[in-house]
């Protein structure tokens, strides 16, 4: 008890620096701590989901993304209930349009006699199911408490998803924060709004004895081959899209903690050296090298802890704020689990052995006699001075290791920014060149979407934009991502009609390019990845094709999957007679602004761009840009509050040399113009630092092995001067206070600091 008294006072002997660096590591546990909850909210509700259903078995399409992009085929569903061991077989759809607000809410697609409607109790109106639902004005949905919540809405109130509008009949509650926070329509509707006619997401199947469960898992095998089929167990455990969220919130958090642990070690390799001459008696009177070590690791440790608790807190208010909002997948308070918080803790001890060590080993090296001479800041010691160089220059050069530290702070901060917008960038350049390679002037994609990949735009708009005078010819384009489960990485698949004109940017380096349906033709990288040749054949969620051509694109991600028919590709997709793209190519290219107009004036369904605008416009793009912002305005809060940390050790070891300097007849202002000006010539110290460190990480990414080669980033002069500004900002906001902080000392309590 008395050493932990000890501890704690040297902590509060230095408050403000205390605070800063349990501010900057409390950041990064709180977004552990509301990411993590989103994540686990997530695989919370899909296991709610599928276990909730009291089903025996599950069919679904295999090696699907995500639920949402599984697609059975309705006739499957018809052929099981005729089974004799079959009791009840209920199908779902799963989806999600863009709502008041709201990008991303859950759609759910049941049929109204389905015995899966029975777990959702109603608090409010009626069920869909109910007559008096089928009588009201308007198609009918019902959507979950939270939902109702969060969008203010109640039983009789419209809502519009995407450009349809339902009328809202009951509201109910699973205790699910996923399914609370989307809504439920009848599976028709379902598949009218997510451009899936006659296509299931999945089948609940419930037997008549579970002990024939064997019995019919290996009959729809035999009966569907390209079709999964196994125990609600199995299948929640087979989702992946839980996974991708985990890793996010890792590296998003990663980053944070991080920053917050570099500024940790700052202050902590501070500490060391403001109390050399306190060790030094300490050791004169017999403490050993190890028990000094133990008390600065165990100074960083606590101060750690209590950032990892002041950011649970934080965490938890947050989500007790925003929680089970339909836009963070009804995650909320009661999703930040034990082991969630244990995992926080863990991690900021394990910041707090890592960043105290070296201080801790440095502290314990100091001897007696010479701890003893040690007169603070750099007096005793020989000053090295830089050839060139102001004043500003020459005192960050003196002190070293705590420069470069800080220039990791800076240069993290700027780089881990730079980096994801060089990566989204460069996504967004790729895009535009999927129609700058075809030639075409203008895209187009459904309108009204919450993300590309629900884009399902009728043919029959597209024969009415052909009919147009101006357009020479249309091509319709589809794309997914599917799981390979030889390597876990993705494959990027795209359908395109052989007799189309957009197909031809593809340049075919092996093989022939597509000829009819079942074939298909693979990126060069993919095929090697997968060993595979022309000839050979490639299954893809249970579907095979044959393998007749290998090609080379200028687009990367496209190297990383394969081009099917337009035909194969609505099939695999489940949206028959629907594409996710048109490109257009014009008669005449000067016509160009005019015809995006007109196509978006005549086919409101249909949202027309120009090509080099086409990206900037999609939704996806939208989305990334907002998660920039908060991973921007994250990295900058906790890369401050390290810098604010650094400058104010300047400003106390320096607290003599101030006081000489006013004692001269130096102003207030002049000492904050000095401090301020080595604030900011650390940021852009640290600019340069970051620029360099945003190209290795980019180098990181690109070595991540299911998606890293398609990570191509692009480099503008925006993004510079953005990452310089960053930087600036950093430094001018760190470095106010404590240009403050010192104009505030006088002369005669300066000089008399110890």
């Amino acid at each position: 008890m008395e050493w932990l008294k000890f501890i704690l006072k040297n902590l509060s002997r230095r408050r403000t620096r205390t605070l800063l660096t349990v501010l900057g590591i409390s950041v990064g546990v709180a977004s552990i701590i509301g990411l993590g909850a989103m994540a686990d909210g997530l695989k919370a509700g899909y296991d709610s989901m599928i276990s909730g259903s009291n089903a025996d078995l599950v069919i679904s399409q295999p090696d699907a993304m995500d639920i949402s992009m599984s697609s059975v085929d309705e006739r499957v569903g018809e052929k099981v209930t005729s089974m004799p061991e079959v009791s009840e077989v209920a199908g779902m759809l799963e989806g999600f349009a863009q709502t008041e607000g709201v990008p991303y809410f859950f759609i759910f697609g049941y049929p109204l006699d389905s015995f899966l409607l029975d777990r959702f109790q109603i608090i409010e109106g009626v069920s869909i199911a109910d007559r008096q639902a089928q009588r009201m004005r308007g198609t009918p949905i019902m959507i979950g408490s939270s939902a109702a919540e969060s969008l203010k809405k109640s039983t009789g109130e419209t809502i519009r998803l995407g450009s349809s509008v339902y009328r809202i009949v009951g509201i109910y509650q699973t205790g699910d924060g996923f399914e609370d926070a989307g809504g439920i329509v009848e599976i028709a509707e379902a598949q009218t709004l997510l451009g899936k006619q006659n296509k299931v997401s999945l089948y609940y199947i419930k037997l008549k004895d579970p002990s024939a469960r064997q019995q019919v898992i290996e009959r729809v095998e035999r009966l569907w081959p390209d079709l999964s089929v196994g125990t609600t167990a199995e299948f929640s455990d087979a989702q992946v899209l839980d996974d991708f969220m985990q890793g996010y919130v890792w590296v998003i958090a990663g980053l944070a903690i991080v920053l917050g642990g570099v500024g940790m070690m700052n202050a902590q390799l501070m500490s060391v050296f403001e109390r050399t001459r306190e060790i030094g008696v300490l050791r004169a009177v017999g403490w050993s090298h190890r028990r000094v070590l133990f008390m600065i690791l165990s100074e960083s440790v606590i101060v750690c802890l209590a950032g990892g608790l002041l950011g649970i807190l934080w965490g938890y208010l947050i989500m007790l704020t925003i929680g089970n909002n339909p836009a963070i997948f009804g995650a909320g308070s009661t999703n930040i689990t034990t082991g969630l918080i244990l995992q926080s803790l863990l991690v900021v001890f394990l910041l707090g052995i890592a960043g105290g060590l070296y201080p801790a080993w440095r502290a314990s090296r100091l001897q007696p006699v010479e701890a003893l001479r040690y007169e603070g800041g750099s007096a005793g010691e020989q000053v090295h001075r830089l050839p060139v160089g102001g004043m500003a220059l020459q005192s960050l050069w003196q002190r070293t290791t705590r420069t470069i530290l800080t220039l990791t702070v800076i240069g993290l901060t700027v780089g881990s920014i730079m980096a994801l917008e060089g990566v989204v960038n460069g996504a967004a350049d790729e895009m535009n060149q999927i129609a700058l390679g075809a030639n075409a002037e203008i895209m187009a994609r459904q309108a009204d979407i919450a993300d590309t990949s629900t884009s399902a735009i009728d043919e029959r708009a597209g024969e009415k934009i052909a009919a147009m005078p101006e357009v020479e010819h249309i091509s319709g384009i589809m794309f997914t991502a599917v799981m390979l489960p030889e390597n876990g990485s993705f494959f990027i698949l795209q359908g395109y009609s052989p007799r189309e004109y957009a197909i031809r940017r593809f340049r075919i380096e092996e093989g022939t390019t597509l000829t009819a349906n079942h074939q298909i033709i693979i990126g060069k990288t993919i095929a090697e990845a997968l060993n595979k040749e022309v000839g050979q054949t490639l299954d893809l969620s249970g579907t095979r094709f044959k393998i007749v051509g290998i090609y080379t694109s200028s687009v990367s991600w496209e190297g990383l999957g394969g081009v099917v028919t337009l035909r194969d590709a609505q099939t695999f997709m489940g949206r028959p007679r629907k594409v996710t793209l048109f490109s257009i190519k014009l008669r005449d290219p000067s016509q160009a602004k005019a015809v995006v107009e007109k196509i978006n004036r005549e086919i409101p369904d249909v949202h027309a761009a120009l090509s080099g605008e086409f990206a900037s416009q999609m939704p996806d793009m939208e989305a990334m840009d907002a998660i920039m912002a908060g991973i921007s305005f994250l990295a900058i809060g906790v890369g401050g509050l390290g810098v604010m940390n650094t400058m104010l050790m300047a400003v106390m070891e320096r607290t003599r040399e101030i006081g000489v300097l006013r004692a001269l007849g130096w102003r207030r202002r002049s000492i904050l113009l000095m401090i301020m000006k080595e604030a900011l010539l650390l940021a852009g110290l640290g600019a340069l630092a970051g620029i360099l460190i945003a190209f290795g990480l980019v180098v990181l990414i690109q070595m991540e092995p299911s998606m890293g080669q398609a990570m191509q980033a692009s480099w503008n002069v925006r993004i510079f001067i953005r990452a310089i500004l960053v930087a600036l900002i950093l430094g001018g906001v760190g470095g106010l206070y404590p240009a403050y902080r010192a104009t505030r000392l006088q002369p005669v309590e300066a000089l008399r600091y110890e």
